[in-house]
């Protein structure tokens, strides 16, 4: 019966779309990386888009559940963000979601394509 729980399970995704100062994307994404290299317990993979020629960008964060990231904002992970926030040219926003839908490419096109 758990692993039929387990697969009823959804991740939780933290979703940040902001824009930064210009040229200030690179510094940025250092700091991301630290962040996340800090995350613990629940954390499942991050990702960080950025939109092409611009300093606009969406991090991604997935998660086990709630609890989990916010149980990873350490006092060393709230001081990256500060160094973090001058960097926006506004405040970002940011939204929590559930994970209901995940397709993957089918075995015989992963085969393929390597």
């Amino acid at each position: 019966m758990t692993d039929f729980q387990d697969f009823l399970r959804h991740q939780y995704v933290y979703v940040a779309t902001g824009e930064f100062k210009p040229g200030k994307f690179e510094e940025a994404k250092q700091l991301y990386e630290q962040a996340v290299s800090m995350y613990t317990k629940g954390f499942q993979k991050a990702y960080l888009l950025q939109q092409p020629g611009t300093d606009k960008g969406i991090a991604i964060i997935f998660w086990e559940n709630i609890g989990d990231m916010e149980a990873n904002y350490s006092e060393a992970y709230q001081n990256i963000l500060k160094k973090m926030s001058h960097l926006f040219a506004h405040a970002p926003t940011t939204s929590y979601y559930e994970l209901v839908c995940e397709i993957q490419p089918a075995l015989e096109q992963q085969i393929s394509v390597q």
